[in-house]
């Protein structure tokens, strides 16, 4: 039976994505990862996001790899416990050298989140969702 899920990123220098992480708060794991790659520790659960260096990952999937600044082949979202929280991570991810690809705002009523894009172009969704104000039907 599958224990965990660890989600796997290309990145072009793995010292410099780990640097950005760092700068938006994030932790990342002493036992795994090297100087061409980093073990990303998200939330309260550790979910681990590994940051391979292009040719490590390229050889890991025998596939060319997409340009995530041209196109998006996945939008990583994570949680925030308050508005305030998301409107944090944009300043840190924009102070950090990403780009918010959109800005804090309500979303459907009962979510309130932004967007950004890491060094390397990956988009990150933060979100604080309201579950009582969430539409019931």
């Amino acid at each position: 039976m599958t224990k965990e899920l660890w989600i796997n990123l290309p990145v072009k220098n793995a010292q410099q994505s780990k640097a950005f992480f760092t700068q938006l708060g994030f932790s990342f794991s002493a036992q795994h990862g090297s100087d061409d790659s980093a073990c990303l520790l998200v939330g309260s659960k550790n979910a681990v996001v590994m940051l391979f260096e292009e040719p490590i990952f390229k050889n890991f999937t025998r596939h060319e790899l997409a340009d995530a600044k041209q196109a998006t082949e996945v939008l990583i979202s994570i949680d925030a416990e308050s508005r305030e929280e998301v409107d944090e991570m944009a300043r840190k991810a924009v102070a950090a050298g990403g780009t918010l690809f959109a800005q804090p705002a309500e979303i459907q009523g009962w979510m309130y989140g932004c967007g950004f894009a890491d060094l390397d172009g990956h988009r990150w969704n933060v979100l604080y969702m309201d579950l009582s104000q969430m539409p019931r039907g």
